[in-house]
């Protein structure tokens, strides 16, 4: 348990009618209005040297501007002016990195590397504990509130009837695209009784405790690869799947004929149409998966750099088989030298070529009409550009399951790191917003997803728990890491970029930064994935 660290460093809360006889502060006050102003405080804070950095709080004077800080006070060697009594929007003190960490530790925040800037993201969370306790959301740290939080019983982060926020509504999003909430309507922002009751029965189902309020375990389990859904799933057979079978079909991460069979062949299809169009993926048919499928703008199929699958090996196998790609490479891992397969293929072909193996490159390439590589030609060297469009066209003609599997978790891609950190800069300044994917707005995930697949690397979205082990990537070190590594801390993900720096989309800092890969980041660092060689 973090300790108040107000009272560690030797704070003392003083309550005085004036501060007469305060004479190293009345010193400082160079008009009348001053004075009055500073006379009229009803709270001074002062300090002691505990042999540890000092901080004060001072009182506010008028219009809630800082009194003139007192002498001596110093934070790292440096002079600090004294933060207000109430920390609000704007404030920038050592005191507020204090409020994070233990905002973070109990859940409120997202886990990150605490900074002296109060910003939105802090007010938030400040709203969400005071929501926990019973006092005035209005976001700023009082005495009242800076007490509450640093007690050793202050309460956990949790989400129960009666409370309204942000929070719950993206909770209510969650329960509904997981089929335990059944009306778009019920997504209101209230945890109201219909939310309770979905709450609850999703606890059952998983195997929670079943209490109706959302929790560090229910939290985690709303994101979790192993939640189980009360929706359109595995095993079941009706109509409706089938509807959606000869989407996927059309769409080509299907083959054969749509019999409303949910299996698991149906069930990599989903998977692999989530990842390509910007969901969780999670393999059930929920309400946001068939909006998307039922709508002109899905993505139809295609395999793409970054992707490791048999479907990619066999693919392969098949540009081995008409000279484009040395039988040896058929790795089942799609990088630079595949992708440059793919793109002799394409123009020999006929084809759209932008490196991407949708519905129709693949139809050619299984068909007995493909052209071979002719001799002596050399295939184009793309390594650095973009991700282009998939293919269009629909069919299922012999069309591949979907899915994406584990591989063996060492490839990388080549050249484009630089492209990455180039993406990742372009979006430094932009606000930070807990649950969002970009383009204007990010979380720490969300922007590590975002950055990769607009740098042409096929990934799915993933927590930063899922950043733990993304199964196809090459594991490296914090001594290891080279620029544009994915690097993993304890609830926090980010892109390196070199130079001892890193960029990520902070919670604390309420927006996307480039910052140094500090103390905090080596003390927190899980691990590193190396997606570039």
């Amino acid at each position: 348990m973090i300790k108040n660290k107000m009272i560690k460093r030797g704070i003392s809360l003083v309550l005085l009618s004036s501060i007469v006889g305060l004479s190293a502060c009345e010193k400082k006050l160079g008009t009348e209005q001053e004075r009055a102003a500073a006379s009229s405080s009803d709270i001074v804070l002062t300090t002691e040297d505990s042999g540890e950095e000092s901080v004060a709080i001072a009182a506010l004077g008028l219009n809630a501007n800082v009194l003139p800080s007192i002498e001596g006070v110093t934070i790292d060697g440096q002079a600090e002016e004294l933060a207000p009594v109430n920390l609000t929007v704007g404030v920038i003190n050592s005191v507020v990195k204090d409020l994070q960490e233990r905002l973070m530790q109990l859940g409120y925040m997202e886990d990150d590397e605490p900074t002296t800037y109060y910003g939105d993201a802090t007010s938030k969370a400040v709203q969400y504990f005071q929501r926990q306790t019973g006092r005035s959301m209005d976001g700023i740290t009082g005495v009242d509130t800076w007490d509450a939080l640093m007690a050793d019983n202050a309460p956990h982060y949790a989400a129960k009837l009666g409370f309204k926020g942000d929070d719950i509504t993206k909770i209510q999003y969650r329960l509904y695209n997981l089929g335990y909430l059944t009306e778009s309507g019920q997504i209101n922002g209230t945890f109201d009784a219909d939310t309770e009751t979905a709450v609850k029965k999703l606890q059952e189902v998983n195997h929670l405790t079943v209490d109706g309020t959302v929790g560090a375990a229910t939290v985690d389990l709303l994101y979790s690869e192993d939640v189980k859904a009360n929706i359109i799933a595995l095993g079941e057979q009706s109509e409706i799947v089938k509807k959606y079978q000869n989407r996927l079909i059309a769409l080509g991460y299907l083959s054969g004929e749509a019999d409303g069979n949910f299996g698991l062949s149906t069930q990599n299809a989903i998977r692999a149409f989530q990842s390509r169009n910007d969901q969780v993926v999670d393999g059930y048919l929920g309400p946001d998966t068939r909006h998307i499928l039922d709508s002109e703008s899905a993505k139809p199929f295609g395999m793409r750099l970054g992707e490791q699958s048999s479907d990619v090996q066999n693919m392969q196998k098949l540009l081995a088989k008409y000279g484009y790609l040395p039988s040896d490479k058929a790795s089942g891992y799609f990088g630079e030298l595949t992708k440059d397969a793919v793109l002799s293929f394409q123009r020999t072909n006929g084809l759209t070529a932008d490196g991407t193996v949708g519905a129709k490159t693949l139809q050619i390439l299984q068909s007995n009409s493909a052209k071979s590589k002719p001799k002596n030609s050399r295939n184009g060297n793309n390594g650095n550009s973009r991700r282009g469009g998939g293919n269009t066209g629909g069919g299922g003609n012999a069309a591949p399951s979907g899915g994406f599997s584990s591989g063996s978790g060492g490839a990388t891609v080549s050249g484009s790191a630089s492209a990455l950190i180039s993406i990742a800069s372009s979006k430094i300044g932009s606000p930070y917003v807990w649950g969002s994917k970009g383009p204007n707005s990010f979380d720490c995930s969300g922007f590590v997803y975002w950055c990769l697949n607009q740098a042409g690397v096929g990934t799915s979205y993933m927590t930063s728990s899922g950043w733990r082990s993304p199964g196809r990537f090459k594991k490296v070190g914090a001594s290891e890491l080279q620029e544009g590594d994915i690097v993993v801390v304890r609830g926090h993900v980010g892109i390196y970029a070199g130079g001892g720096s890193v960029i990520d989309a902070s919670s604390s800092n309420g927006r996307v930064v480039h910052r140094s890969f500090s103390g905090w980041w080596s003390k927190n660092f899980i691990t590193a994935w190396r997606i570039f060689s």
